[in-house]
């Protein structure tokens, strides 16, 4: 099957994550890395045995055909457009674009030029996920008609050294975090109808705690509490709670509440994790995914904990279905769908009011364990 040369625009932290994480993966081969300060560049291709380019540079080399977009987010659209006019496929670092009109300008010209754009998150097709959409899909728990979700804690000032542009416009928790909760309940519930909610900014400033930097103030100009209510078009009603104003809680990361059960899912900001279900009685069942290749842990974390990390699945996903001319599974239709939800959430806090969805989108189609084991080298 043909392997794609594979180019990294952004060489910041998360650069590092598909650097190390793309080998693992059937038909991709990251060959160069460009970043407008060209000592990051130089860094991290001394650093995985890549070559260092020019943005422009890597725009124009005949040995690349994907380029993978890692800038911060609101560049997200210009570089994707460059990408796109340099006649490269491109892959988007989440959220792809930051309005639905940018969405759309990336949509008409990816269909003129007939290139494929992808967009993280792909954590969605993590085995821990892609089982809780198995039990879905066979009616364990019958139709969903309701759910929580949650992401709360105390923001990302405590630990990354320049956290300045997640407290501005683009950034916040909704924008930051909020495409891993809606998309994998996109690819579980289906697509949003209608959504409402409130929102408020609870600290007017930030401290840094850790880096060159760290004690330095920083203003904070983007709501970081925010809650709505997601109407899907199934009829499902889901509350969604994305807040950085929280020093603890005892929420369940994401619970969804069918005619027959419930069904508990874990963390979407990872790839595995426990998911657990429930029929109309008290017993609790653990939903065995050891079979799923992204289930199986590869990586240590914070108290050596394991976990299973395959960032570039979607990737490798995209690329595979360019070979055999499918859909991909992180795709620019899902990933609009999700920026006009985050838009409109943000909307409707701003206006207190409920707001209806213009774009849709199909689900995603499963990832099962043998799918997942044919990206896989």
């Amino acid at each position: 099957m043909q392997e794609f040369g594979v180019g990294i625009i952004g060489c910041g932290i998360i650069s590092a994550a598909y650097l190390r994480l793309a080998g693992q993966f059937r038909h991709l081969d990251i060959r160069a890395v460009a970043d407008l300060n060209p000592d990051a560049a130089e860094a991290r291709a001394q650093e995985f045995g890549v070559r260092a380019e020019t943005v422009e540079g890597l725009l124009a080399a005949g040995d690349i055909d994907i380029v993978i977009n890692l800038t911060v987010p609101n560049a997200h659209f210009a570089v994707t457009k460059q990408i796109l006019e340099h006649g490269k496929h491109a892959y988007s670092e989440k959220p792809f674009v930051l309005t639905l009109e940018e969405g759309e300008t990336l949509r008409q010209l990816a269909a003129e030029k007939g290139l494929r754009v992808g967009s993280a998150p792909d954590t969605f097709l993590g085995g821990a996920h892609q089982t809780a959409r198995a039990a879905l899909d066979a009616g364990q728990v019958g139709q969903v008609v309701g759910g929580t979700c949650h992401v709360m804690s105390h923001g990302m000032e405590a630990w990354h050294p320049n956290p300045d542009f997640f407290f501005q416009p683009g950034g916040g928790p909704i924008l930051d975090l909020g495409p891993y909760y809606i998309s994998n309940l996109v690819q579980l519930a289906g697509p949003v109808s209608a959504v409402t909610a409130m929102a408020s900014t609870s600290f007017a400033t930030r401290v840094i705690g850790n880096g060159p930097r760290e004690g330095e103030e920083i203003p904070v100009d983007t709501p970081t509490n925010i809650h709505a209510v997601l109407e899907f078009q199934n009829g499902a009603v889901i509350t969604f709670g994305a807040s950085w104003d929280v020093w603890a809680h005892r929420h369940e990361n994401m619970e969804l509440y069918g005619t027959t059960g419930s069904l508990y899912v874990p963390d979407p900001n990872f790839f595995g994790g426990n998911v657990l279900i429930t029929g109309q009685g008290a017993d609790t069942e653990t939903l065995d995914h050891d079979d799923h290749p992204f289930s199986v842990p590869n990586e240590t974390h914070g108290g050596n904990i394991p976990r299973a990390n395959y960032r570039c699945a979607g990737l490798a996903d995209m690329a595979a279905a360019i070979h055999e001319d499918r859909p991909h599974r992180c795709s620019l239709e899902l990933a609009t769908h999700v920026v006009e939800v985050m838009n409109k959430i943000l909307q409707s806090a701003q206006t207190r009011s409920c707001l209806e969805m213009t774009t849709t989108c199909e689900r995603p189609a499963p990832l099962s364990a043998e799918d997942a084991r044919a990206l896989l080298r």
